[in-house]
């Protein structure tokens, strides 16, 4: 089988979850399964492993059946958005009881970006970008039918664009004249009217416009509050690798959070939330990125970051 794609941070991955909860056995769920290059890879490397993926994108799931097909019962797939399954999967208690960890590889997948049928990339003749075809917000909607605020906001908050006015503006000015029907309509235009020394001008905004068609953040933000409702057992960790700030942001401030024993107002000058909520440990102080040698065989995981949070009863 060919296989398209090089799983970021991969001895990294591994070696988070280097446990011995891993190494006897047990259940880690595959937030964001793609091609199925992170659950080979820790089947290999823990053989009492099982695994269960989870993707909102069925061409993912498809695949990853076929190359795993040979691990038999110690593989399943799920199909949804990883939030919800794994919230389903943390309220069933045999299950949650029986957790070695949680992996989730978040942002898009070379899957989807090298198919230019998907419209993320920006040569492609359709202007999608939505993970899960089966929902019905695109990115087309959002660039020809969205008000000036709305692009403006997407722009800031989800792209961090310096000039997201003028780009906004730029987009509403120019869908009067014709609408946009290709992400290579999109992305020539800003190309005209923006210059980035290190990279594609169009790169911030296809980001942001991605962001807000498959609400990435909003997701994050329910995988994180799923797990703080259901903690996992003593020594499970959670994996998240990241690829820009604003997931970087979240992740950090949970597991900063999570850490804390007391969670009294930071006003009250004596503690009476009994100073034992502390849910476990920040296994990294400053999250792992990639060498300079998978840069090299791998230029996307460059701006990739693993941070890792081992959870541990006797300190809640």
């Amino acid at each position: 089988m060919k296989i398209p794609h090089i799983p970021v941070l991969l001895e990294q991955v591994l070696e988070s979850f280097n446990t011995d909860l891993a190494q006897r056995g047990g259940v880690l769920v595959d937030c964001t399964l793609g091609f199925g290059g992170h659950s080979e890879a820790l089947l290999k490397a823990y053989p009492k492993l099982k695994i269960i993926g989870i993707d909102q994108d069925k061409n993912a799931i498809h695949f990853s059946l076929s190359r795993l097909k040979d691990f038999g019962e110690r593989f399943e797939s799920r199909f949804g958005r990883y939030s919800e399954v794994l919230g389903q999967l943390l309220r069933q208690d045999e299950m949650r009881q029986n957790l070695v960890g949680i992996l989730a590889d978040i942002g898009v997948s070379s899957l989807q970006f090298d198919d230019r049928e998907r419209g993320f990339c920006f040569d492609s003749e359709q202007l999608d970008m939505r993970m899960n075809q089966e929902r019905i917000l695109d990115a087309k909607e959002i660039v020809n039918h969205y008000s000036l605020s709305q692009l403006e906001q997407i722009f800031r908050d989800f792209g961090e664009i310096r000039e997201y006015k003028k780009l906004a503006r730029l987009i509403v000015d120019s869908r009067k004249v014709q609408k946009f029907t290709s992400s290579k309509m999109l992305s020539d235009l800003i190309a005209k009217h923006f210059k980035h020394p290190k990279i594609h001008p169009a790169t911030l905004a296809f980001q942001a416009l991605r962001i807000a068609v498959n609400d990435e953040l909003g997701e994050l933000e329910r995988l994180l509050y799923e797990i703080r409702e259901n903690p996992l057992p003593d020594g499970a960790r959670l994996s998240i690798i990241s690829f820009h700030s604003l997931e970087d942001r979240l992740v950090k401030l949970a597991f900063k959070e999570w850490e804390k024993k007391c969670i009294c107002d930071d006003g009250t000058m004596l503690c009476t939330c009994g100073n034992n909520h502390q849910k476990g440990k920040n296994l990294y102080k400053k999250p792992l990125c990639a060498t300079e040698s998978e840069v090299r065989t791998n230029p996307r995981s460059r701006s990739a970051k693993l941070r890792c949070f081992e959870f541990n009863r006797e300190n809640k």
